[in-house]
């Protein structure tokens, strides 16, 4: 059978193939004859036909893929496809945040269920953001508050002296910051976060131990497939590769192993195929990546692995099931 799939994505023209984890994919898929078709997010629609799943649609365009830097693909003209009649596999995976757009189109796509498989499964992605999962899994995490008071951010920084603060639903390492033990600064970055964002705010002491890495951990059908360790770059603290961090080949530590088994059958049993969870020090989980994880490019670069042909092969595997 040859797979319809349709992913949605921030535009393909953006993408550096270089290490783009969604390119990755898209190319396996291509290389398993797949026919692919590119949309935006802003082109889902709904319509009604009388059923509770309703037409679900997007403007898709079909596309090819090809490691040709500056000439990666080609996409003849979109065209409206209904994503229960015209693909088998939709590819949720454009950047997050994770805002209302983000959450109303998981709910559109949720609608798909028994027709067409979502990657990853929509109703979970919702239920399971980024730091706010990972709290069912406290007792692997550093001490954590989350609130928007600054006198509970306060009473948190005087017993654990350093902190980092982030927004509860940002990604890629943006807008995190270090407060010295002075708290110094800290007032007044409350006041730009609780005037930015609605929603509380993630707190944790700041880990030395960063220094050691920041470890993503690939979980592909809740089994562990490869990790890379993560450095900050000069002057840095965050070591996310899109902030100027680099990357070294890694293996688990028995701690990192511990939290894998303790949450790898619950990836599983939610659906959520593609999974990439952050480890500091080999210690410290931190995140549990569902929206759209990335990584699997350098670890396959350092591993000689294949791991978006370990997702296509657990999908196809669905797919057999559903």
């Amino acid at each position: 059978m040859t797979l319809r799939v349709a992913v949605q994505m921030d535009p393909l023209a953006s993408i550096n193939i270089g290490g783009d984890s969604t390119f990755a994919l898209m190319e396996a898929a291509q290389a398993r004859n797949a026919t692919l078709f590119h949309y935006d997010v802003g082109t889902l629609a709904w319509e009604s036909d009388g059923s509770p799943r309703g037409r679900i649609t997007a403007l898709g365009s079909p596309v090819t893929v090809r490691r040709e830097e500056g000439n990666h693909f080609t996409a003849a003209e979109p065209r409206r496809i209904d994503l229960a009649r015209d693909v088998d596999v939709v590819l949720m995976r454009q950047d997050p945040p994770f805002d209302l757009g983000y959450i109303s189109a998981a709910f559109l796509l949720d609608r798909l269920r028994g027709e067409t498989l979502v990657v990853n499964d929509p109703r979970e992605v919702v239920n399971a953001p980024e730091k706010m999962f990972v709290l069912d899994y406290a007792r692997f995490m550093p001490p954590t508050l989350i609130a928007r008071t600054l006198d509970e951010v306060r009473a948190f920084q005087e017993k654990h002296g350093a902190v980092v603060v982030k927004p509860l639903h940002g990604n890629g390492g943006k807008a995190i910051f270090r407060i010295d033990a002075d708290g110094t600064n800290m007032s007044a970055l409350f006041e730009v976060f609780n005037q930015t964002w609605p929603e509380p705010h993630m707190v944790q002491p700041f880990l030395p131990e960063v220094s050691e890495g920041d470890k993503r951990i690939v979980l592909v059908d809740g089994e562990v497939t490869g990790a890379i360790n993560r450095f900050p770059g000069e002057g840095e603290f965050r070591s996310n590769l899109a902030q100027g961090g680099h990357a070294e080949a890694a293996t688990l530590t028995a701690r990192e192993e511990e939290i894998c088994a303790a949450m790898g059958p619950e990836l599983k049993r939610r659906g959520l195929v593609f999974v990439g969870i952050d480890v500091i020090g080999g210690k410290w989980l931190t995140e549990i990546n569902v929206t759209s994880p990335t990584g699997i490019v350098a670890i396959d670069r350092f591993n000689g692995t294949d791991t978006a042909g370990l997702i296509w092969g657990a999908i196809e595997r669905r797919l057999a099931n559903q």
